[in-house]
């Protein structure tokens, strides 16, 4: 997860040795800057004229931030009022945070992961469930969703095609020997130590820590390994998966139109992914609460709430 240019630049040239997504991602940076005055007067916010594009659409790609998620209740970690006890989440989701204190860490997730079972996909995660069914079925055609969330809503609403750039909050990884996990477990049923935690009162304003010795969090299950267990997510100052961003490459290279809904557009890599499918002509649709820097790039924007403005775009029926 890389906030700024110069940590994205550094993952092309340290971490990925594709030279034909290192050119893509590079040209796309150039152009960015230099088309934004060129495009101001060329942005939409025409429902009708969208649908008529979204009719003809074969291969769709839908590219999802924690605005969408926001939309169920579930807290960005973000601007004032960000705060998990008196933690940013910046300083919580990182491996030196892990490997200095694995217990607040795991504590952190066990209540992301509460949380978020508490909570169910809006109208937004629905039609585009709906929107992956009616796109196969009326133009045999096919809808991914790329996302930077970690809590599978997507999932529950029904999306199949699904790519999740920053891995789930319901999987664990083994530190010791990387096995990989599905759990779904609520956060106290994680293990021993966790069963400690009131999580009814670990909330954004509460400021105690709960005492957790190393061997009573989560362990690996594998025989003879018995190793710490980590949430299986990114973590600021990590990498994404080389193969995920491969996956989502041959996606948006082939798609005919792109959907950004949720996002700021300031984490690279996936800052991106939309210019540059924008570079190559193709409709870019953004759904955002208010314009972003890069809302000029693209085709259409469509200002408010995305559990709202997204419904309404994706009918193919007028």
């Amino acid at each position: 997860m890389f906030s700024s240019q110069h940590a994205f630049k550094k993952l092309i040239s340290n971490e990925f040795t594709n030279q034909s997504i290192k050119s893509i991602l590079k040209k796309t940076t150039m152009n960015q800057v230099n088309s934004q005055h060129s495009k101001r007067t060329m942005v939409s916010s025409d429902y009708k004229k969208f649908r008529e594009i979204l009719r003809n659409s074969k291969h769709v790609v839908a590219l999802t931030g924690a605005g969408i998620s926001a939309e169920s209740g579930v807290p960005t970690f973000r601007g004032s009022g960000g705060l998990w006890r008196k933690y940013r989440s910046q300083q919580l989701a990182t491996p030196e945070a892990f490997t200095s204190n694995p217990a607040l860490v795991w504590q952190f997730y066990a209540y992301r992961r509460d949380l978020v079972l508490s909570k169910q996909p809006n109208p937004a995660h629905y039609s585009l469930a709906s929107l992956e069914e009616e796109i196969r079925i009326r133009n045999n055609g096919k809808l991914t969703v790329i996302t930077q969330n970690i809590d599978e809503l997507h999932r529950v609403a029904g999306t199949k095609n699904l790519i999740e750039l920053h891995g789930t909050l319901f999987k664990t990884r083994c530190t010791r020997c990387g096995d990989i996990n599905i759990n779904r477990e609520e956060g106290r049923k994680l293990c021993e130590g966790l069963a400690k935690v009131n999580y009814a009162n670990c909330d954004f304003n509460a400021t105690e820590d709960v005492e957790i010795e190393l061997d009573e969090l989560p362990k690996c299950q594998k025989s003879k390994c018995n190793g710490l267990l980590r949430p299986h997510v990114v973590w600021f100052g990590e990498s994404l998966e080389p193969g995920i961003l491969e996956q989502c490459q041959k996606e948006l290279k082939n798609c005919d139109l792109c959907l950004v809904i949720g996002t700021s557009s300031i984490v690279y890599p996936a800052a991106m992914f939309a210019p540059q499918v924008a570079m190559r002509g193709k409709p870019v649709a953004e759904f955002n609460i208010e314009p972003e820097p890069s809302s000029f790039e693209f085709g259409f924007h469509f200002q408010g709430s995305c559990a709202t403005t997204l419904p309404r775009a994706l009918k193919f029926d007028d």
